[in-house]
């Protein structure tokens, strides 16, 4: 392990191989870790991903961090980790939280964000510090240096990272809800912006193909999904009601936040601290701005086909997670968060 010469060092995380996913050890958790002495005062672990926006991410952060250090550094450890590559910032979000780390900071755009936000949990429950005590607690920050940044646009921060730090020295933390989704095999996964169900989610998985174009990959997903598609008859339960079928379903939006898609605001009235999910419903190929659209709050939905076909997407934060059938639920005030 690392660290620069420096009066507050930034200690780098090495990968822990060159596999996708660490391999966890017998307690579920990796071996990429801060270890305890190298902790002087709060560890700040800042999660970044250095080939975000086609490599402005970590070209950013790097122009960031003496102005971070000089903010940050006489609060506590500031301790960086360059991820290597997909999932990587789950795992050492998971080892930051068990070695007791005060935050973790996604420093990217929504898809480093979904990674950090799932290695705040284990096997569907948050994952704890070993030796901090019952009452400790990891709170969750951002830096959105990503393409996207549709998350950030919910609470209308500026495109300024300063003002992110600002918010981070400022120390002020609300509690937010956590979305949580469970597929076929039933194992969770978490969501902390909008996931999404056909037409939508299609777009986005087309999307990601394209990101070398910076926002315009979402004009581009679009495109492709549109060609071929068809609107679908779903069955939805809510709020573990009966089940009820919605025909000629173009897409089904379930909002923690309000943006996806690169500023499109899918949730409008969508509030990630409010303990609910926002459900918007679009029908007959309409848009939000007529009456094809339905809107409720929820704390649970179920979705599925009336007849399985196997290939009506669904996502996540803009992360492709699989085809229905999908139940989303949520998990009120969860995670401390900068805001």
């Amino acid at each position: 392990m690392a660290a620069p010469a420096t009066p507050r060092p930034s200690l780098i995380l090495p990968r822990a191989s060159s596999h996708s996913h660490s391999q966890p050890s017998a307690d579920g958790l990796t071996s990429d870790r801060v270890t305890a002495s190298n902790r002087r005062r709060g560890d700040f672990v800042f999660v970044v991903n250095p080939s975000g926006a086609n490599g402005r991410t970590g070209k950013q952060w790097k122009q960031l961090l003496p102005h971070l250090r000089t903010r940050l550094a006489d609060q506590c450890n500031i301790c960086e980790c360059i991820t290597s590559g997909p999932s990587h910032a789950i795992d050492v979000t998971r080892e930051a939280i068990k070695d007791g780390a005060d935050a973790v900071i996604a420093v990217g755009g929504d898809g480093t964000l979904h990674e950090v936000v799932n290695g705040f949990f284990w096997k569907g429950s948050p994952v704890r510090a070993l030796d901090r005590g019952p009452d400790h607690s990891t709170a969750l920050g951002l830096i959105p240096l990503g393409t996207g940044s549709d998350f950030a646009r919910t609470f209308g921060w500026t495109n300024d990272p300063c003002d992110t730090i600002d918010r981070i020295v400022r120390g002020v933390k609300s509690k937010l809800d956590i979305g949580v989704m469970e597929g076929p095999n039933r194992e969770p996964h978490f969501f902390v912006n909008v996931a999404d169900i056909h037409l939508s989610a299609k777009a986005g998985y087309f999307a990601s193909m394209y990101k070398r174009f910076g926002n315009l990959c979402y004009v581009f997903g679009a495109l492709r999904a549109f060609w071929g598609h068809n609107n679908r008859d779903m069955r939805i339960k809510v709020n573990g009601g009966e089940w009820r079928t919605v025909h000629k379903v173009t897409a089904l939006c379930i909002g923690n936040a309000k943006y996806f898609g690169g500023g499109m605001k899918i949730t409008p009235t969508a509030d990630p601290f409010s303990g609910n999910l926002e459900l918007h419903r679009l029908y007959g190929g309409t848009h939000l701005s007529v009456n094809g659209v339905s809107s409720i709050r929820v704390q649970s939905i179920e979705v599925a086909e009336v007849t399985d076909s196997g290939d009506i997407f669904v996502q996540s934060d803009g992360e492709h997670f699989g085809f229905l059938p999908t139940k989303f639920s949520v998990l009120p005030g969860v995670v401390d968060f900068f805001c």
